[in-house]
């Protein structure tokens, strides 16, 4: 008897030859695909998926290829259905995520994309994957949602703050107060970059590079200033007073020709914007005044600021202009 013959009549053999077969199909397509993923950000995210869905199917025709499995073909087929079901799932999941996220970066707003947006997506995928599972065995999908909903009473009662959240945070990315990248300020002081919104919190970046999380709720309920809105330009106003003996054209002259200086010669100031003053307080030592200049992005201001200082105090030093300290008259009165 030859190894042809063989073949046929023992089942083990084939049940591991196409398991084996499988294996080396699926390492052949995932070196393949390896190759070219470099262009082709949606096959490098979904290569290892697909590698498992092959070897999935291999399992699935080796099982069924054994007779001691032949009384379970139908629970066989049930748990393979099951189980392509959900790993193709994952894998429209991922490519739905990317085509969302390449398609949100064309748009202005969203040059990143919130991780709550592809989180979304994927729960919108799993349901109907799971819909599709109940219809597939025909299992009445009314009362069990009529069940849900009594049962999702109680849930979203015992869950009321992350669900809070989780809506805080789908109105902040519809309303689009903020996105991911702009520098905000909250209440409080808190300023920073927007990292991420998630389906609970915010991730708010601080300049000293430390990371912040607000709650959703907590953050649709504040009052923020999104200094990368309408665009990154900015002012800067520094606030300054000179004594009240100063010649004020003088000083409007000096400190205007310091502020077109720091303008020109400042990485991140607009070098063509003309700076300017705007006297507007008699104080209890000073004449006090704003300065305006401009900056490219908010995060230039801090630079800015610090140079336009040092330069406008040592212009005044070298002019014989004078910052007056708080001063305070004391009279006598003589009694005779």
């Amino acid at each position: 008897m030859n190894l042809i013959e063989l073949l046929p009549q023992n089942e083990y053999f084939i049940f591991l030859l196409i398991i084996i077969s499988t294996v080396l199909i699926a390492k052949l397509f995932f070196i393949y695909l390896k190759k070219i993923t470099k262009k082709t950000i949606i096959l490098k995210i979904i290569t290892k998926p697909l590698y498992f869905m092959i070897i999935f199917i291999g399992l699935y025709f080796g099982l069924k290829s054994l007779s001691v499995f032949a009384l379970y073909g139908s629970e066989i087929d049930k748990i393979f259905f099951v189980g392509g079901v959900f790993i193709s799932s994952f894998i429209i999941s991922k490519i739905l995520s990317v085509i969302i996220s390449a398609h949100l970066k064309v748009q202005k707003k969203f040059e990143k994309t919130p991780k709550l947006i592809t989180k979304i997506t994927s729960i919108v995928v799993y349901l109907i994957a799971i819909l599709i599972i109940l219809g597939h065995f025909n299992i009445e999908i009314s009362p069990l949602v009529a069940g849900l909903g009594i049962g999702g009473l109680a849930i979203g009662l015992a869950l009321q703050s992350t669900l809070s959240n989780f809506f805080a945070g789908i109105h902040i990315i519809t309303d689009k107060p903020i996105k991911v990248g702009d520098i905000i300020e909250l209440e409080g002081g808190l300023s920073g970059y927007v990292e991420d919104i998630g389906w609970r919190s915010t991730r708010i970046r601080t300049l000293p590079n430390t990371l912040v999380i607000v709650p959703n709720s907590k953050l649709a309920e504040s009052v923020i200033t999104n200094n990368s809105l309408p665009a990154l330009e900015m002012s800067v106003v520094v606030q300054c007073g000179v004594s009240y003996k100063s010649d004020l054209e003088k000083v409007e002259k000096v400190t205007i020709d310091v502020a077109k200086k720091i303008q020109k010669t400042v990485p991140g100031a607009i070098k063509t914007f003309e700076p300017f003053i705007r006297y507007h307080t008699f104080g209890d030592s000073n004449i006090n005044f704003s300065v305006i200049l401009r900056v490219e992005k908010p995060v230039a201001k801090y630079v800015v600021k610090h140079e336009f200082i040092k330069a406008l105090k040592k212009r005044y030093d070298k002019e014989g202009i004078e910052i007056s300290w708080p001063v305070r008259k004391i009279y006598y009165e003589k009694k005779y």
